[in-house]
């Protein structure tokens, strides 16, 4: 009996052992999701069931320009209003062009844009002066059938500007999505503190990727990253062709942009530049939230203008060899005279897509920002 007795104790503790840990954890095992929405913070004890504690806050770059498209630069917070699905929310930060940059430069090299790199090549140093500036870091990614790193994450701007001014054209592809996906990636491994920047030069399509547009701005907008493009045109590579090699005028890669010109007109830089580069970024946004819902592509639309659209940045289309050069510089202008708004979302957000929307006390202004964020279900 009394050997049972030990043995019955003995059994009593082990189980206690055993449970201590299951009754004491407050969370369920494995991974806590963050929920997505902006940037997320979470403090933690060494104990084994650990609360996580979770701060989302939603980051805006906002540009505000006049009727003449000039920006205006001369507003405070006061001036400003944030809106979540129409209910009013505290801006808790604010400043105007002044979190040090993570850029990843994105640069398409298909064969297909050959004769339009040289041009690409002069925007180096406009990157490096103007994008990058004092506080920035960058990095050059290459695709076309492939998704290169040509640089690495650096502060050298010597570095930078040596790999745009040698890039070199290479297969016929286009894997546009795939290239912005690992952009996301160098970028999700940099502080938070600094701001999160994609720049894309090269065409409209894609061709060959994996990663869906839809996926790639879902993410963008979860990790507060702008995404600024700059529209190369395949016909207007084809004008600049050596004579010796001639082939069909194509706007964008077989099968995925088959429009025809207007009634009338033959396909010109300028026609396609009225079809394509200049489309209303407004009538984008029911799209765009269904792409970031779907993780879908939006098959036949210029995939640069959503991009932009989507998170908030400037897209700009060209033409001309010399405005390619202009573009950039724009760029650099629009990214160092944003206004950065954030705030906290209400903690019990629901999941599914939640429209944004910024208002300035002058309602003539014009205003660029992204429209939205996208909380997937735990099943997603």
């Amino acid at each position: 009996m009394a050997t049972a007795a030990k043995l019955t104790m003995r059994s009593l503790a082990i189980l206690l052992a055993i449970a201590a840990p299951v009754f004491g954890q407050g969370q369920p095992a494995g991974p806590i999701q963050a929920k997505p929405g902006a940037q997320s913070a979470q403090q933690s004890s060494q104990q084994p069931g650990r609360v996580v504690i979770q701060v989302k806050v939603v980051t805006l770059p906002v540009a505000v320009s006049d009727h003449s498209n000039n920006l205006v630069l001369n507003l405070t917070q006061k001036d400003f209003q944030v809106f979540e699905d129409g209910k009013p929310q505290q801006i808790i930060r604010f400043d105007q062009g002044g979190d040090p940059l993570s850029i990843v430069l994105v640069l398409e090299t298909s064969s297909r844009v050959a004769p339009l790199l040289p041009a690409v090549q002069k925007t180096g140093i406009i990157f490096t002066q103007m994008v990058m500036a004092a506080t920035g870091e960058a990095a050059v990614i290459g695709y076309n059938d492939e998704v290169d790193i040509l640089c690495p994450m650096t502060t050298d701007s010597d570095a930078a500007l040596k790999t745009i001014e040698n890039v070199q054209p290479g297969l016929p592809g286009s894997r546009l999505y795939d290239a912005l996906n690992r952009a996301e990636d160098i970028l999700e491994r940099e502080p938070s503190e600094r701001r999160r920047v994609i720049v894309v030069v090269g065409e409209k399509n894609d061709k060959g990727s994996e990663t869906k547009l839809g996926q790639v701005l879902r993410r963008a907008q979860l990790d507060n990253t702008s995404i600024y493009t700059i529209g190369l045109s395949s016909t207007a590579a084809e004008f600049r062709r050596e004579p010796e090699r001639p082939r069909p005028v194509e706007t964008g890669p077989p099968g995925t942009y088959p429009m025809n010109p207007p009634t009338g007109t033959m396909e010109t830089p300028s026609t396609v530049e009225e079809q394509m580069g200049n489309e209303d970024s407004v009538s984008f946004l029911p799209l765009i939230a269904w792409m970031v819902q779907h993780g879908a592509n939006a098959v036949g639309r210029n995939s640069l203008v959503l991009a932009s659209t989507a998170t908030g940045g400037l897209h700009e289309g060209t033409f001309k060899d010399n405005s390619i050069q202009r573009a950039m510089n724009a760029i650099g202008n629009d990214l160092h005279g944003d206004y950065l708004l954030a705030y906290r979302p209400p903690s019990n957000t629901a999941y599914g897509y939640h429209n944004i929307e910024v208002r300035v006390t002058e309602p003539s202004l014009k205003i660029r920002t992204r429209p939205g964020y996208f909380i997937a279900p735990p099943n997603e």
